[in-house]
């Protein structure tokens, strides 16, 4: 077996520094924030909102149906 690490390790000239620079990461970090920001605005969909408040009712009739693979075992 191969070693994961010692495949993914970039060995860099002795005394540079690697990885990126703060305002690299700083854009970065701002972007990814707008992104989410983004997407926690749309909110849930209401066909997920009605889905999750089905799962979370009781089930009809006092018993789980069994799903298709429990059926075939």
């Amino acid at each position: 077996m191969k070693d994961f690490k010692a495949q993914t390790t970039k060995k860099s000239a002795p005394g540079s520094k690697g990885g990126l620079n703060q305002e690299i990461q700083a854009r970065i970090g701002h972007q990814l924030r707008a992104m989410y920001d983004d997407v926690v605005k749309q909110g849930v969909p209401d066909r997920f909102a009605d889905l999750i408040k089905r799962l979370d009712e009781p089930p009809q009739g006092g018993h789980v149906a069994a799903s298709e693979s429990e059926r075939r075992d």
